[in-house]
């Protein structure tokens, strides 16, 4: 099985942006941490981080009909990217969204996802556990449905 890993714009910078609310986790140490339990599921990850949408996008239909599952941490793009939404839901698998801090906790704007209603579900606000409960979530959902 084939999941597919899009970090959106900043998210490079995890470990030094705002520690307060991403913590000192680096990115880099996220994926390895994804990567580990992938082993452990027995999948396999296609990672991408950009700061530009249409990269993302790209990436997305690139593995149109390769892949089986999506998490997407749109961050930037969570509350403007319709290009992104549209992606997403032209996709024939499921996508989770996620997001290390939670957004309803955080400025009013960024309460609202316009990514949320092209995804399966949305894992928030655990850190970067939110990346590990999504991918064992999607695994699960692949595996129940035959996937």
């Amino acid at each position: 099985m084939k999941i597919l890993v899009l970090h959106g714009p900043n998210l490079n910078l995890f470990g030094r942006r705002e520690p307060h609310i991403y913590g000192k986790t680096t990115l880099a140490e996220i994926n390895a941490r994804l990567e580990k339990l992938a082993l452990d599921l027995n999948v396999t990850l296609e990672i991408i981080q950009s700061n530009h949408e249409g990269d993302l996008i790209d990436f997305l239909h690139k593995n149109i009909d390769e892949a089986q599952g999506a998490l997407v941490n749109p961050a930037g793009l969570t509350q403007h990217g319709v290009p992104l939404h549209d992606a997403i839901k032209a996709m024939p698998f499921p996508t989770l969204e996620v997001h290390m801090s939670n957004i309803a906790a955080r400025e009013t704007w960024r309460a609202h996802s316009i990514i949320s209603p092209a995804v399966k579900g949305t894992i928030q606000g655990l850190g970067p556990q939110s990346y590990l409960a999504a991918l064992r979530a999607l695994v699960e959902i692949q595996r129940d449905a035959g996937a």
